[in-house]
């Protein structure tokens, strides 16, 4: 690292090239070696996509969670493997374990990121002591977020079961779906079957149908999910 003036003067593009060839991608010498030596931008730069796809993870990780949680008082929208005993006082108890795992490893990822952003205004002048922990914090995210796409895509997305029973049966009760109703029957009607199928915790349709003149053949086809799309 430097201006290279005491270096042959092809090492730097020899250098590259040699490296291109081991890592399978291209490597260039810097343009401005000055602005290279000073600046950390671009490593900063590159931590702060690794952060966006922690965040994603984070977010693909929580809502697997969230379809999972039940049985009994969760959505149970899907069943996600089980891969171990998740509970030494609650026997039965799975966690998913995968997805809890991502979690944290998003969230060191978004860590490394804040330690790579000091770092990287840390450089003062044409020397940043920093690059250490610069280096140490962007390799250790890069193969957090490596492996964890890789845990969550074979043992989470792979082989999840949709519960579709479970989710019929809440979507049937689900008040969205009057809202298809407002051009047949008016905004205020539509309202007291939604109110009405909440309370008494029934499906739309069922309601409908009582407090309506259309026959359920037209309001399964009008309540169809599909027409929400």
């Amino acid at each position: 690292m430097g201006t290279g003036v005491n270096a042959p003067e092809l090492f730097s593009a020899v250098f590259c090239c040699r490296l291109s060839e081991l890592a399978g991608c291209e490597f260039v010498p810097a343009d401005n070696l000055f602005s290279a030596l000073s600046s950390q931008d671009t490593m900063v730069e590159l931590s702060g996509q690794l952060k966006t796809l922690a965040v994603s993870l984070m977010k693909i990780a929580n809502d697997l969670r969230w379809m999972n949680s039940g049985p009994l008082s969760g959505l149970g929208d899907i069943s996600l493997k089980a891969l171990q005993p998740g509970s030494s006082i609650m026997p039965g108890k799975v966690n998913p374990v995968v997805p809890e795992a991502v979690t944290m490893a998003a969230a060191q990822i978004m860590g490394n990121d804040t330690t790579v952003t000091i770092a990287g205004q840390s450089g003062n002048f044409q020397l940043n002591v920093m690059l250490p922990v610069i280096a140490y914090n962007t390799l250790q995210s890069i193969e957090l977020a490596a492996n964890s796409c890789t845990a969550l895509a074979k043992t989470s997305m792979a082989d999840f079961v949709v519960n579709k029973t479970n989710i019929e049966a809440n979507l049937a009760r689900n008040p969205i779906l009057i809202t298809v109703l407002n051009s047949e029957i008016g905004y205020s009607k539509a309202a007291e079957i939604a109110k009405r199928a909440y309370v008494e915790g029934r499906p739309i349709i069922d309601v409908a149908a009582e407090m309506t003149n259309i026959d359920k053949v037209r309001l399964q086809k009008i309540l169809d999910p599909k027409n929400l799309l």
